[in-house]
């Protein structure tokens, strides 16, 4: 055989291989293992399939499709976006909380600082619930809701807090706007290791003024402030097991965050997390 044959048949083996590699893989991860950890348990998807749409003053709706056709209430997120930024930016994060039962209401603004456009969305789903002929009638705790939000958003998010509607927050990398000591429920304070924008250490600071709930700091490793690849995936799971626990009363989300610190996993994976802590109220919650 000639040489030049050999060769491009070797050429086009390799480029072959190297394209079949390139694929990304088909089949997700169970969704529930023995092996599998609480926090890596809510990184993946949830049960239901998810419907977007829009709805409310101004807002993006996420919630399980399957919401019509059952008489379950589900619970609510309400979520800001940081600076300039859009719901599409979130929408992996939006989706995974909505495929986990909840109903996210995401407020069209990258000037969600005030926290009012985030409670309008609230207010929307309250009011829905009541509304005959909405597909949201009956369908929803108002008992049950929480404000997340990133940047910008996270002070919305700590805004939103001081509202009675709110039970829990998220505030993920939040800038210097919501007033912490007004925060009415448990709040998750999310920081990134690497970011220059908003430094873990004005996160930090935001935490330690949580005195009157309980309040827990995650450091999220290897994170600037828009976290990517596998820092993002550990965002969502710690977020959705966080709105679970408090929203969804799911016990197996219970033990990511609280318990001895030398088993809750907020405080044994350094993989994922490069600092945790929680504050006295966080630890009586046993």
């Amino acid at each position: 055989m000639p040489r030049v044959t050999v060769a491009l048949k070797a050429l086009l083996a390799a480029t072959l291989i190297s394209l079949v590699a390139a694929q990304p893989a088909t089949a997700a991860p169970p969704r529930t293992t023995e092996a599998t950890t609480a926090a890596r348990y809510y990184e993946q998807l949830g049960p239901h399939q998810v419907t977007k749409t829009a709805g409310g003053p101004d807002h993006t709706l996420y919630y399980p499709s399957d919401l019509t056709t059952s008489t379950t209430k589900h619970p609510v997120v309400l979520w800001g976006n940081g600076t300039f930024a859009t719901v599409e930016q979130y929408d992996e994060f939006l989706r995974h909380l909505a495929s986990w039962g909840f109903v996210v209401a995401a407020a069209n603004t990258g000037q969600s600082g005030s926290g009012q456009e985030m409670l309008a969305g609230g207010k929307f789903l309250i009011a829905e619930n009541t509304r005959s002929g909405s597909i949201f009638q009956n369908r929803i705790d108002t008992q049950n809701i929480g404000a997340a939000g990133h940047s910008q958003g996270g002070g919305g998010a700590i805004n939103a807090g001081a509202d009675p509607m709110v039970k829990v927050t998220i505030p993920v990398q939040p800038g210097p706007i919501g007033f912490v000591p007004s925060l009415r429920g448990p709040s998750l304070f999310i920081a990134g290791q690497l970011d220059i924008v908003v430094l873990p250490l004005l996160v930090r600071l935001q935490y330690g003024a949580a005195t009157n709930h309980p309040a827990v700091f995650a450091e999220l490793r290897g994170a600037g402030h828009n976290a990517t690849g596998e820092p993002r995936t550990h965002l969502i799971g710690l977020s959705t097991a966080w709105f679970r626990y408090w929203l969804a009363g799911d016990q197996r989300a219970k033990s990511v965050f609280f318990g001895p610190r030398s088993s809750a996993e907020l405080f044994t994976d350094g993989a994922a997390w490069s600092a945790a802590d929680r504050n006295a109220k966080a630890d009586a919650v046993g």
